[in-house]
């Protein structure tokens, strides 16, 4: 009986022995994941993870860690739910989208309590835009008059802000980032219990979440198994840095209204401006064998000093663009004519731009000011037949 004691007790003493010493591992781990988010900074272990936990039970899993996935995993863990980010590539973006945050940009992300993200990234703030077209120019000035004094717009490197944004996110000890490819959903009778996704190191494992949210943006591998898009391309952006260079006016985005297309230039830093040359089509002129740069210098160069956002956005580079078409020469004409007026009829449409007043009706109003607006000048002093015509387009 004695001996039976015995071997039952070290038995017991055994068990506990176990039980305790996965219990002080599984503390060590859990303080170490914690340490390396603590100091708000994005950092990332050999398999690719960056996370402050590594077993938990997860509420979301985010596919892409731009601005939007970056921002709604900060927006969501700080509310306490356990977010799984899964990025395609944690170094640094190098892109010309995303480089100039409007105002009403920079208000929502005071309101989500991300506006230091723009700090520390040499980001420049921006107040409005310089129109040019035939020689002449226009300022449009944001109105900011009713806001604080540090709200404008912002431009920067985008890569800069994307880094801002997740090292933000992973500060908090309920955001995973975590780098893999995202590789198709995990879908059970019609709904969607997470993703399956390769780690940096290969590895093939799966995320599950009752909700799963795809921000991987426009060249997503997901987009065609969640909808059918139906893209229109009509031009592509061919971004360069100009150094050391200053603009007309300083802190200002420049619209130039060219021929065949609009260019712009904005600050992305305190010693660079950003050109975009926008290039009609869908083929963009070959770097290697010189197309772009003889398009650069014959077709540009030689040119003088040219939602409902993305609606109005949409038109307007419509309108801007050259055409043949006379209807469409008068309206462009008629467009910068009613912004250089100033007042409401730039306010207006500026604030719209700006993300400061995107109210539907203000898009509407604006819109049939600058048709009537056309029609006027087309009917005055005398209109002719040919006139009429090309009012009656234009409305």
């Amino acid at each position: 009986m004695i001996y039976e004691y015995i071997v039952g007790g070290v038995v017991l003493a055994t068990m506990l022995g176990f039980v305790l010493l996965y219990g002080v591992k599984g503390k060590k781990t859990t303080r170490a994941s914690m340490e390396i988010t603590r100091n708000g900074f994005l950092n990332i272990l050999d398999n690719g993870i960056c996370q402050s936990e590594i077993n938990r039970s997860t509420d979301v899993v985010i596919v892409g860690a731009g601005v939007a996935g970056a921002a709604l995993a900060y927006t969501l863990g700080k509310e306490g739910r356990q977010v799984h980010v899964i990025e395609r590539d944690l170094s640094e973006p190098d892109r010309i989208v995303g480089e100039l945050l409007q105002p009403g940009g920079y208000l929502k992300l005071i309101e989500l309590g991300l506006e230091d993200c723009v700090n520390e990234i040499d980001a420049q703030k921006v107040f409005g835009y310089a129109l040019y077209k035939d020689g002449k120019n226009a300022k449009l000035s944001y109105p900011l008059e009713e806001f604080p004094a540090d709200v404008a717009g912002r431009s920067f490197h985008n890569g800069r802000f994307i880094q801002r944004l997740r090292e933000k996110a992973a500060s908090l000890p309920s955001v995973r980032l975590e780098q893999g490819t995202v590789t198709g959903l995990v879908e059970e009778k019609g709904t969607i219990k997470g993703v399956h996704y390769k780690t940096k190191t290969s590895q093939e494992l799966t995320a599950y979440a009752p909700l799963t949210i795809v921000c991987d943006g426009c060249f997503s591998n997901l987009r065609r198994s969640l909808c059918d898009p139906k893209v229109d391309n009509p031009s592509c952006f061919v971004g360069l840095i100009l150094e050391n260079c200053d603009l007309p006016y300083a802190n200002h985005g420049h619209v130039i209204l060219g021929d065949p297309s609009p260019i712009l230039f904005y600050p992305i830093s305190s010693t660079e401006i950003r050109c975009l040359v926008d290039v009609p089509g869908q083929k963009v002129p070959s770097i290697s064998n010189g197309e772009m740069a003889q398009y650069l210098k014959s077709v540009v160069a030689p040119q003088p000093v040219a939602s409902t956002i993305n609606t109005l956005a949409g038109a307007l580079y419509k309108v801007f663009c050259a055409s043949p078409d006379p209807a469409r020469k008068e309206m462009r004409q008629a467009c910068f004519d009613y912004l250089s007026l100033g007042g409401v009829c730039s306010t207006g449409p500026v604030s719209l731009l700006s993300g400061l007043n995107p109210s539907p009706l203000n898009l509407v109003v604006h819109f049939f000011a600058v048709a009537v607006f056309g029609v006027g000048r087309l009917l005055l002093p005398f209109p002719s037949p040919k006139r009429i015509w090309i009012g009656a387009r234009l409305i």
